[in-house]
């Protein structure tokens, strides 16, 4: 099993998908800022279930878009997006990804929190780039949530840590600050922020249904069945406390972070 299965464990291109308008955006707010015209050669790493991905292809007809993630689920559900000659998928792992040639445009959206030692990774991928090419990637920065703060109490209490110990982590990512930083020094053009999107989840318990699709991905795959109900149902007694329902829906802030680093032309 590669180091990204491991750290994507079970994933479900269903339960990913029930928030899809909102999970889509931040997606399109980061490759609002990228300025490329007509790029060759585009690269997803950790390409989910494809409709992201497909956009690109939407936007430059001429590329060939390339997607790559470590779990067979998401790659079966992404060749259904597939354009011969244009639009590809595969399964592979990112923090394994080399490039057959330089890429124009390296995209990886909600992927790097889930990768131990990413930082490593940014300034391979920076190198892997044409001449005026582009890194664009966006993490989530909300692991000091209560969504989070909550799921690693829980996961860390004495009934769950035996089982559930390393399943997640405290702050996995940086803030633009420390991405910005990084690739500066690489002598890349950096452009970093974060955006808290404020949220309004309709139904019950929407916040738990958000964290099915990501989050709890790792705890819900070391769990039986009779060990997934008990755990979920002191999770949703917590979240229902931190996230109140009101007669508009659940207000759920979510911040992110957003990176697109230059490298510079020729």
């Amino acid at each position: 099993m590669s180091r990204q299965a491991e750290a994507h464990p079970a994933w479900d291109p269903a339960q990913y998908g029930v928030f899809g308008d909102e999970r889509g955006r931040p997606f399109a707010d980061l490759l609002a800022r990228v300025d490329l015209v007509r790029p060759a050669l585009v690269v997803d790493l950790g390409c989910g279930s494809g409709e992201l991905t497909a956009s690109l292809a939407e936007r430059w007809p001429d590329a060939v878009v390339t997607g790559l993630d470590a779990s067979p689920d998401m790659i079966e559900a992404a060749r259904g997006h597939a354009l011969r000659g244009r639009l590809e998928f595969r399964t592979g792992d990112v923090a394994d990804w080399r490039a057959d040639r330089p890429a124009d445009l390296i995209v990886s959206n909600a992927v790097l929190q889930w990768v131990p030692g990413h930082t490593a990774l940014l300034p391979r991928w920076t190198r892997a780039l044409a001449p005026g090419g582009r890194l664009a990637f966006q993490v989530p920065g909300n692991f000091a949530a209560p969504s989070h703060t909550l799921l690693r109490e829980l996961c860390r209490s004495p009934r769950w840590r035996d089982a559930l110990a390393g399943t997640v982590h405290d702050e996995p990512v940086l803030d633009p600050s420390g991405y910005a930083d990084l690739l500066a020094r690489e002598g890349c053009q950096v452009d970093a922020w974060e955006t808290t999107y404020i949220q309004i989840l309709p139904g019950e318990d929407p916040v738990l249904e958000w964290v099915k699709g990501t989050a709890l991905r790792p705890v819900l795959s070391a769990l039986g069945p009779a060990d997934t109900a008990e755990f979920l149902d002191a999770y949703r007694d917590s979240l229902r406390d931190a996230y109140p329902r009101t007669p508009y829906g659940t207000v759920f802030p979510f911040r992110r972070v957003f990176v697109v680093a230059g490298r510079p032309g020729p």
